[in-house]
């Protein structure tokens, strides 16, 4: 079978196999898609000669279907698994929280920096070296329940220096459920 009769009998069958693509893909646009691909990929597929040219024909589109369906389902658990990994709208931050959280940020620093400087290498040791509070105890010369007490004082400060943001975000969410003060309602 040359690649013109390859031609022929596909143009022949050709509404056969769009019946059965459809069947077996669901809508008759990926149907004509596997088609066209299928046309395009005659020239390569007429290498040698072909004992039963209808249903090799077949057998290619019903191969053809067969990786499309993989693909669209592949396309679709990617797209799926993008999706679940992207921020939804209210863990974007806004202006006004990235101003917050920038101002936060600074309190935190602050209280850091005023604290006294046993207080503030219990704290780093602690919480960003990750040491336990019994070497923490030893560096300092102190007891285990002296550090605790250090850390309890550090996270104190840090809380009261935090807290105005707590008072100022409740403020803010009060005014912005009673409406506008200028329009009086």
């Amino acid at each position: 079978m040359t690649e013109d009769g390859l031609k022929a009998i596909f143009f022949e069958i050709r509404p056969m196999l769009l019946r059965m693509l459809v069947a077996r893909l669901g809508n008759r646009e990926d149907a004509e898609d596997t088609l066209q691909d299928m046309w395009l990929r005659i020239d390569q597929l007429a290498a040698g000669p072909i004992g039963q040219p209808a249903g090799f024909l077949y057998r290619v589109a019903a191969n053809l279907a067969t990786d499309r369906r993989i693909a669209v389902a592949r396309r679709g658990a990617r797209d799926t698994a993008w999706l679940d990994v992207q921020p939804v709208a209210e863990e974007i931050p806004d202006a006004e929280r990235a101003l917050i959280a920038r101002e936060r940020l600074q309190a935190v620093e602050q209280a850091i920096a005023d604290m006294p400087d046993r207080m503030r290498t219990a704290l780093r040791m602690f919480r960003f070296e990750e040491q336990p509070q019994r070497k923490i105890a030893e560096d300092l010369g102190i007891s285990v329940s002296g550090v605790e007490k250090l850390l309890q004082r550090a996270y104190r400060q840090i809380h009261d220096a935090c807290e105005i943001f707590a008072v100022d975000d409740c403020e803010r969410r009060r005014l912005s459920h009673e409406g506008d003060p200028k329009s009086g309602q």
